[in-house]
C-alpha cells in the first residue's frame, strides 16, 4: 500500500502547498508514482499544477460526499514526457464539505472510508495538501494518513501554533489513528543573510531533534513565481536553488522510507 503523508500546518504562508507540489514532482522525477489529494478549499495545489479549476467536473468534494470513486476524479499532470503526477483536485466547493461533515456519522473518517485503497495501491506515495487550519478537513487528512510532514517557515513566529498542532496530533493518535507518525519537519524560506532565520533553524532543531529533515528549503524567487504559471519548480526553472533543494528533499524522503531512486533524470 502507498505511504500516505499529510502536509499540514495551521499557520498560513509557510510553504505548505509549495512543498506539496514540488515534493510530488520531485518524487515523480525519481521514478515514484505520486498522487496528490488537494484537501484545501483554496485549491492552490490544483492550480499550481496547471489545472484550470473552472474546467473541473469532479473534485475532492465529490470524493468526500461519496458521489464518485477516486479513480474517476484523478487528473494526470505531465512533468516530463514519461513522468507524471496524479492529483485529486479541489475547488472552493470544498469549503461547503467542511460544514457538511459536522453532521455526518463518523465524520472524522469520511476521507479514509471513501478512498478505495485497492484502486490506488500502485502509488508509492499519496500526499495530502491540508488547509491552513485545524478543521474537520485537516482531521480527515490525519485520519487517512500514515504520517505528517510539517513545513516551518524560518521566521520569528515559526513555533507559534506548533504546540496546538502537537496536541491535535496526540488526540488523533488516541482517538482516531494510533498509527500516525511524524515524517518530519521541513524548514522553509531560509535566508542565509538573515540572523533570525539561523536562530529559528537552531531552535527548531534543538526542539524537534532528529525529526527535522536535513534538507532546508531556501527563500527563492523562482519558487514564488512558478505557481502563477501553473508549473512545478522543475518545469519553471530546473537549475534554480529551489529546484535543487526540493530534489534533495525528495531523495531524503525516499531514503527515510527505506526506498531507492533512479539518480539519472531525463528532462
Amino acid at each position: 500500500m502507498p505511504k500516505v503523508i499529510a502536509v499540514i500546518n495551521q499557520k498560513g504562508g509557510v510553504g505548505k502547498t509549495t512543498t506539496v507540489v514540488n515534493l510530488a514532482a520531485g518524487l515523480s522525477l525519481l521514478s515514484k508514482k505520486i498522487l496528490v489529494i488537494d484537501l484545501d478549499p483554496q485549491g492552490n495545489a490544483t492550480s499550481g499544477l496547471g489545472i484550470n479549476k473552472e474546467d473541473l467536473d469532479l473534485t475532492t468534494y465529490d470524493l468526500l460526499s461519496g458521489n464518485e470513486k477516486i479513480n474517476n476524479i484523478i487528473k494526470k499532470i505531465k512533468i516530463t514526457d514519461n513522468k507524471k503526477v496524479y492529483i485529486c483536485p479541489a475547488t472552493a466547493e470544498l469549503a461547503g464539505a467542511d460544514i457538511e461533515l459536522h453532521d455526518a456519522e463518523h465524520r472524522e473518517n469520511i476521507l479514509k472510508n471513501n478512498i478505495d485503497f485497492e484502486e490506488i495501491k500502485d502509488f508509492d506515495f499519496i500526499i495530502i495538501d491540508c488547509p491552513p487550519s485545524l478543521s474537520l478537513l485537516s482531521i480527515n487528512a490525519l485520519s487517512a494518513s500514515n504520517a505528517i510532514l510539517v513545513p516551518i517557515q524560518c521566521e520569528f513566529y515559526a513555533m507559534e501554533g506548533l504546540v496546538q498542532l502537537n496536541k491535535t496530533i496526540n488526540l488523533v493518535r488516541e482517538r482516531i489513528n494510533e498509527n500516525l507518525d511524524i515524517e518530519g519537519f521541513v524548514l522553509t524560506m531560509f535566508d542565509s543573510r538573515n540572523n533570525i532565520c539561523k536562530t529559528v533553524v537552531n531552535e527548531v532543531k534543538n526542539f524537534f531533534g532528529d525529526q527535522v529533515m536535513k534538507t532546508i528549503i531556501p527563500k527563492n524567487v523562482k519558487l514564488a513565481e512558478s505557481p502563477s504559471f501553473g508549473k512545478c519548480i522543475f518545469n519553471y526553472d530546473k537549475y534554480c536553488l529551489g529546484s535543487k533543494s526540493y530534489m534533495e528533499l525528495s531523495k531524503e524522503l525516499i531514503l527515510n522510507n527505506g526506498g531507492t531512486y533512479i539518480e539519472k533524470i531525463s528532462w
